[in-house]
């Protein structure tokens, strides 16, 4: 069959661009990035982070900010986005969608080659979207693909079985990173590869060092397809022991950019010095949302009236202005806030004690023995590794839930999969938890509420066990759905899953990143850290 596209120059945010594109109308946005000031050369970065420990470099078959950060420097994406929400060219120069709106063309720039010299092809986009759809834990992003056709080396056709608001998305960051078939095609486990932990990218900047409890060292790549970029010579990204000894680097300048911040009292501490700035900016795309999961297998938990008296015993207000001190934002809905599709009429379930006590004694659960007394018993657990996000409101919970009669026990986890095992197979009352959106609720949030993702034994999925046709069938349909029909999907299922709250959500988590005023071209896009810097430049380098 014979497609047909067209194709139209436009500078507009995401959720018209989407509109745009199901109307059979094309994007070629290779001037959108003129705004951004030409650089020096030269100069190391040095970009410290606590925790983030890679396992390996390739994106393309691991989540997670600690493999996304360097990766996204050593691969090359499809698409890059800036700082609105709009779609940029990167190894795609353009691109377009045929009329039947099931069809999406990329147009390959010509000069871009891998580390290596060879020459990147349609085939490699082929073959790097096949691999990321089998590997990558994430199956929702390219679920919809059904082929990917190469017709000449430089044009690749990747057909859908429908519609696909996130597919531009998809193709960006670290979620599509494109990988050399001529390495990666050996037959080996892609997940396991030593091409992992020795990348041949075509991003710009190549390995140097990889160290996974050490450091990350790259260097400029120069013969990267963008001319006159990268701005640097080197990126250093350093792992920190811990928070302390982070903010200390960063007071004594031997430590130039820090992103995924989340502790107020460092942030506090590091907004108080001349040399460096600190912004929330940059993270809009990872949608970060700190929750309370409820197990709805559960027989106390499993009624609706108690999960909803649990939210208005809970202070929001609390939480993010004492607790956090004020650098955490309220979060009422699965989609973070900041997103297009986040629906501002949700109930927010604010603090109402006298409420909650209602409606436990609506749903048979009386206190025992008085006005002081217990009416029953519940865990919560929380995720190890963030102590201000998860472990001070597990136990403010504690303090809190008692006002309403309810006795809470806190239960730790000596470490992330204990906790996970646990949870994913679910032997848990409550749990705190932190889920990312990924920018595109088909991407972070569908996971967590259609039924046919409750999987014992993987986590981050539905453990809640919620099951509800009408949120399957109305986020099914929202999978394919554009503009402002996809918006009232949205709105739909925020609301009913907002009344039935199989989550109760708190906050989205501070993250902030602290870099050097000395920097130009600071990581502010909706990735962050987790794009390229082939644009961040030292104003007087070291």
């Amino acid at each position: 069959m014979k497609l047909k596209f067209k194709t139209l120059s436009v500078h507009i945010p995401l959720f018209i661009v989407l509109l745009t594109a199901f109307l059979g109308l094309g994007l070629n946005l290779s001037e959108l990035r003129a705004e951004i000031k030409p650089g020096k050369k030269g100069g190391t970065l040095i970009v410290g982070t606590v925790g983030n420990v890679p396992r390996h470099l390739n994106p393309a078959v691991q989540s997670g900010i600690a493999t996304a950060m360097p990766g996204t420097q050593i691969f090359a994406t499809p698409l890059r986005f800036d700082e609105n929400w709009n779609p940029e060219p990167y190894l795609a120069e353009s691109w377009d969608f045929s009329s039947d709106k099931k069809a999406l063309r990329l147009r390959l720039r010509k000069n871009a080659r891998f580390h290596d010299g060879k020459p990147i092809t349609s085939k490699d986009i082929k073959f790097s979207i096949e691999v990321i759809k089998a590997n990558h834990p994430f199956k929702s992003m390219f679920e919809p693909v059904i082929a990917i056709e190469t017709p000449d080396p430089y044009t690749a056709i990747i057909r859908l079985s429908k519609r696909h608001p996130a597919i531009l998305l998809a193709l960006s960051s670290a979620l599509c990173v494109i990988i050399p078939q001529h390495i990666y095609g050996d037959g080996q486990d892609l997940k396991t590869h030593p091409a992992n932990v020795k990348p041949v990218g075509s991003g710009p900047f190549k390995l140097v060092e990889f160290i996974p409890s050490q450091h990350v060292i790259l260097e400029r790549n120069e013969d990267f397809f963008i001319e006159n970029r990268p701005y640097l010579d080197e990126i250093i990204f350093k792992v920190i022991p811990d928070a302390n000894s982070l903010v200390l680097e960063m007071q004594n300048d031997s430590i130039d950019l820090s992103p995924f911040l989340d502790n107020s009292v460092n942030i506090d501490r590091l907004k108080k010095l001349d040399h460096l700035e600190v912004t929330r900016q940059g993270y809009e795309a990872v949608g970060p949302i700190n929750w309370l999961a409820f197990n709805l297998k559960h027989e106390i938990l499993g009624k609706k009236e108690v999960r909803q008296a649990i939210a208005y015993a809970v202070d929001r207000d609390f939480i993010t202005k004492i607790l956090h001190k004020g650098n955490s934002l309220a979060q009422r809905s699965p989609i973070i806030e900041s997103s297009p599709y986040f629906n501002s009429n949700v109930n927010a379930y604010n603090l109402d004690l006298k409420k909650a006590e209602q409606l436990l004694d609506a749903a048979g659960y009386k206190r025992k023995g008085g006005k002081e007394g217990i009416r029953f018993e519940l865990n919560v657990d929380y995720l190890p590794g963030l102590p201000e996000q998860q472990k001070s409101i597990a136990e403010y919970l504690k303090s809190q839930l008692k006002k309403v009669g309810i006795n809470i026990i806190v239960r730790a986890s000596p470490d992330f999969p204990s906790w996970a095992k646990r949870i994913s197979n679910y032997e848990f009352d409550m749990t705190m938890d932190v889920v990312f959106n990924w920018g595109d609720p088909v991407i972070g949030v569908h996971r967590t509420f259609l039924s046919s993702n409750i999987k014992k034994g993987v986590i981050w999925s539905n453990t809640q066990n919620y099951k509800n046709k009408k949120v399957d069938s109305l986020l099914n349909e929202a999978s394919s759905a554009s503009g402002e029909s996809r918006k009232k999907l949205y709105d739909e299922f925020q609301e009913i899953v907002a009344e039935e709250l199989p989550i109760y959500w708190i906050n989205s988590l501070p993250y902030h990143t602290v870099y050097s005023k000395r920097l130009g071209n600071a990581p502010l896009t909706i990735w962050g850290t987790m794009a390229p810097l082939d644009e961040l430049y030292w104003e007087n380098p070291r």
